[in-house]
């Protein structure tokens, strides 16, 4: 993959990444459960962060604009589209962390196998970057998830 085409789909996916996360955000307001909400807005702060450096890593490079149906995904839309049903305001708060470690997943899984599959120095780079981003955040779901799974409260600054 040439390294236009990766930032082209990175910032497919940290745009999608960004909304999804803020509607689990919202969802989880409207639910009253402030401490998830807060985490999905962090995700959502971090998707929306990982999209500005992609775009400023695009800025002088030819990328192109492509049509949904010109993206390549694993799956039908972006790897950390979270599953819309997830932004059901009455969504309980495993099901919810569980809806984004998926997308979190996801995403890394994405990056990775770019970085793994790519003959481009520059893309390999740039995906290994884009995978230790989401590393990271798969690792503070995952300890939001046991903590709730061990009925601890939930920190709100992991």
């Amino acid at each position: 993959m040439k390294v236009e085409d990766f930032l082209a789909h990175a910032i497919q996916l940290e745009s999608e990444a960004a909304m999804r996360f803020g509607q689990l955000a919202d969802a989880m307001a409207t639910n009253g459960n402030a401490k998830v909400s807060k985490l999905f807005r962090r995700l959502s702060d971090y998707s929306r962060l990982h999209l500005a450096d992609a775009k400023a890593r695009a800025g002088f490079r030819d990328v192109p604009q492509l049509h949904a149906n010109e993206f390549v995904w694993p799956d039908l839309e972006s790897p950390e589209s979270a599953a819309i049903w997830g932004a059901d305001p009455f969504i309980g708060r495993e099901e919810a962390l569980n809806i984004a470690l998926q997308a979190e997943v996801a995403g890394l899984d994405y990056y990775q196998s770019v970085h793994d599959t790519t003959d481009d120095p520059e893309t390999k780079i740039l995906a290994k970057e884009f995978a230790h981003e989401e590393r990271d955040h798969v690792a503070e779901l995952r300890k939001w998830i046991a903590a709730h799974a061990a009925g601890d409260a939930l920190p709100v600054d992991p």
